[in-house]
Order: C-alpha cells, then sequence, then structure tokens
C-alpha cells in the first residue's frame, strides 16, 4: 500500500486497533453462529478487546 509510507505513527496505531477490534468481533460472530450464549460471547469479546475499545462491547453498542 503506497499510501500507508505517508501515514503518521498515530494513524497506523489506529489502523492496528481498528483491525483488532474487527477481527474480535468476527470472533465474537462466529461464537454466536455456533450457537453459544450471547454472554459466553460477550465474555470472550470484552478479553480479546480488553485496552483496545472503549466500553463494554469493543466499541461497539447496538441493541440486544
Amino acid at each position: 500500500m503506497a499510501f500507508a509510507a505517508q501515514l503518521d505513527k498515530a494513524a497506523m496505531e489506529d489502523i492496528a486497533r481498528h483491525r483488532v477490534m474487527a477481527t474480535a468481533h468476527e470472533n465474537a460472530a462466529k461464537c454466536l453462529e455456533a450457537g453459544k450464549p450471547h454472554d459466553i460471547c460477550g465474555k470472550q469479546l470484552q478479553v480479546e478487546c480488553k485496552g483496545i475499545a472503549i466500553g463494554k462491547f469493543c466499541g461497539m453498542k447496538h441493541q440486544h
């Protein structure tokens, strides 16, 4: 990615955080698809996002 060379350190760190959050959310979706309870999948999401995102739901809030 040629544009990445122009990004500063803060932008690169932000990109990395988004990727961690995206992976954690994808894993939560797969957990739910496997038929596991929402509270188990939510706890997994919290563990994977610890220190990365704001809030209990890894930076994502929606209705349940």
